[in-house]
């Protein structure tokens, strides 16, 4: 059989070959979620006749993409489309000729309402140059994927996540890669869903390495609290707030009506402490109490589960960059409105902007509402993730600023990507996320350390503990013994 077709118990599939690496793309790990199963577990694919082509990206989840001011963002979440119902699907590329090679699967993000497997700066090739057989998938995103509908199973992004992973345990050999030596990896919302992934008794014993960028296992909610999401998007859909409600609507008008929950007054999903954990940045995400995370994933973490997994996890110094110095949030927001969209979020908002420099002279209320939400969103977090995992685990902080935005932009979230999959010529450029002239010699090593983690687990660094707190600047590229946040004080 040509290199380009690989046949699996679905059938065949053809891909192409370019300077030694294969290329499999839309290649199905479940049945198109559409009709019935649009609100079902995912299904198992039914076998075709013929060869599929798998040469080109097929449709992803139902998403809709906003413009993002002074940034072009499309290399980061893709273009939103092309939209179709047959989106369970997965991206194999590989070098030739491979045979018990590493396999990396890696998790998209965006906040789980879009993003896909296509985004430009996840392209895969350099990690097939590199050794690997590299693995990206969609999966369910917005009211299909993350809302907890009475009468429909919870989680089904998570789930789909998981059924990925079954697949590649199943298929991955016949394109050369080693089931039992699978690293998952991921930012933001992949990181986070990559963290709950560790965390939970379904997903055990599907890989043996875990990467999470800019993401943890605390952006979770109850589901009560995520139920009054469910009444609230029933409300804007003028459906009843059930599985026969919502099987009645679009798709696409589903995802219309998640921009309309954007501002921070029009729901509250405080929980009974006064904690809303995304602080905004996205309604959608998983629930624990059902049979994925029947615990929170740290007390999870807590409890043993997880521990067999070696984790590599870290955050971006300024991550909250991305969100406040492009759209001029962090220059002209005022003191009190600052303090109440904290607030929104947590209890004593007041105290944990303080903490941070607010209210002093020469502080930017902006400013330092972007410095404390850095580290009460993401880097804190990831520390707490960190210390509560009971196996082998190291720590990471990309230190690298951007000089986009005027110089405003810094080491924003998401700024690690192009380092790590070693495509900066996807974000550079005059609204590219790293400025004109990012440095090649920190992709050639972060890119590196990647690749020999998945490979064997080995860093150059010690690993993390609450004693040491060892965690490697990779711009720096040195260790250091990092100090407690302050943000630890006000965060549960």
């Amino acid at each position: 059989m040509n290199d380009t077709h690989i046949r699996l118990p679905a059938g065949e599939i053809k891909g192409t070959v370019a300077d030694g690496i294969l290329k499999f793309f839309d290649v199905p790990y479940a049945a198109p979620p559409t009709g019935e199963a649009r609100f079902a577990l995912p299904q198992p694919v039914q076998p075709g006749s013929g060869v599929r082509d798998a040469t080109a990206p097929g449709p992803v989840a139902p998403q809709r993409i906003r413009p993002f001011p002074a940034l072009d963002v499309t290399p980061l979440v893709g273009e939103g489309g092309p939209q179709g119902d047959d989106f369970l699907t997965l991206n194999i590329l590989k070098p030739q000729n491979a045979a018990g090679l590493p396999v990396m699967v890696f998790i998209h993000g965006g906040g789980f309402v879009l993003g896909s497997k296509d985004a430009p700066v996840q392209d895969g090739t350099r990690l097939a140059q590199s050794g690997m057989v590299f693995v990206a998938i969609n999966y369910r995103l917005g009211v299909e994927g993350f809302l907890p509908i009475p009468g429909v199973p919870t989680n089904l992004g998570l789930r789909d996540m998981i059924a990925a992973l079954n697949w590649v345990q199943d298929n991955i050999a016949a394109f050369g890669g080693d089931p039992a030596n699978v690293t998952v990896f991921g930012e933001s919302a992949g990181a986070m869903a990559i963290a709950n992934l560790v965390a939970s008794p379904l997903a055990q014993g599907l890989f043996r390495r875990a990467i999470v960028q800019s993401g943890h296992g605390s952006m979770v909610r109850s589901i009560p609290v995520a139920q009054r999401l469910v009444r609230k998007m029933a409300r804007l859909l003028k459906v009843t707030p059930d599985a026969a409600g919502f099987r009645t609507t679009d798709p696409m008008a589903a995802a219309a009506a998640i921009e309309k929950l954007a501002s921070p007054w029009k729901i509250d999903l405080r929980d009974d402490e006064g904690f809303e954990p995304v602080f905004g940045i996205s309604r959608f995400i998983p629930v624990y109490g059902d049979d994925v995370l029947p615990q929170h994933p740290l007390d999870a973490l807590r409890d043993g589960i997880g521990a067999d997994v070696e984790l590599l996890i870290g955050t971006n110094s300024e991550e909250m960059r991305l969100y406040f110095v492009p759209t001029g949030v962090s220059d002209k927001i005022p003191g009190l409105l600052a303090r109440w969209l904290v607030g929104r979020s947590m209890p004593r908002a007041r105290e944990a902007l303080a903490a941070y420099g607010w209210g002093r002279k020469g502080h930017k209320p902006g400013h330092v509402m972007t410095e404390a939400l850095s580290d009460l969103v993401f880097r804190w977090p990831a520390r707490e993730f960190a210390a509560a995992h009971r196996g082998t685990t190291h720590m990471y902080e990309f230190d690298w600023r951007s000089p986009a935005c005027d110089g405003q932009l810094g080491a924003c979230h998401g700024i690690e990507l192009p380092f790590v999959f070693d495509t900066l010529a996807t974000v550079t450029g005059p609204r590219g996320l790293a400025g004109e002239a990012p440095p090649q010699e920190l992709a050639d090593r972060t890119h590196a350390l990647w690749v020999r983690f998945a490979t064997d687990g080995a860093l150059p660094w010690d690993r993390f503990d609450t004693d040491t707190r060892q965690v490697r600047q990779l711009w720096a590229d040195r260790t250091i013994s990092e100090p407690i946040m302050p943000a630890s004080q006000f965060l549960r």
